[in-house]
């Protein structure tokens, strides 16, 4: 049986930025210690790298325009540019955010709008 998703211009009324902040900090706590993103991140910017993840899903999913603000159209196959994304990187994204979403604890058709967004633009990030 399937769940139902959420429009994603409704996500952020559903879950709001405590959801995401939830979210996005259960993901940055893997990955310092990952042996695969660890290296593409500099550990002196991981809480910048979260704030920025957490803006651009607040933006993209129906909240404040934070991200638009400070850094202008998000660009994503560009920002991502400089970093080796192949299909191990990719999956390895798209397992931690998974745990994530589960640790997150978001209602059940968020999470399928979500993962079906991050599976899919994961997929469009890669370069390698």
């Amino acid at each position: 049986m399937s769940v139902e998703k959420i429009a994603e211009e409704d996500l952020f009324q559903v879950i709001g930025e405590d959801g995401f902040r939830r979210l996005v900090g259960a993901f940055y706590r893997q990955v310092a210690e990952d042996d695969i993103l660890g290296p593409m991140y500099p550990k002196h910017d991981l809480v910048g790298a979260e704030d920025r993840l957490r803006d651009f899903l607040l933006f993209r999913f129906g909240g404040p325009m934070d991200y638009l603000e400070k850094r202008g159209h998000p660009r994503l196959r560009m920002r991502h540019a400089p970093f080796a994304v192949d299909q191990k990187a990719r999956d390895r994204w798209v397992e931690m955010m998974d745990r994530a979403l589960a640790e997150a604890e978001l209602p059940p058709a968020a999470v399928a709008t979500l993962k079906e967004f991050f599976h899919s633009t994961a997929t469009f990030l890669q370069n390698r």
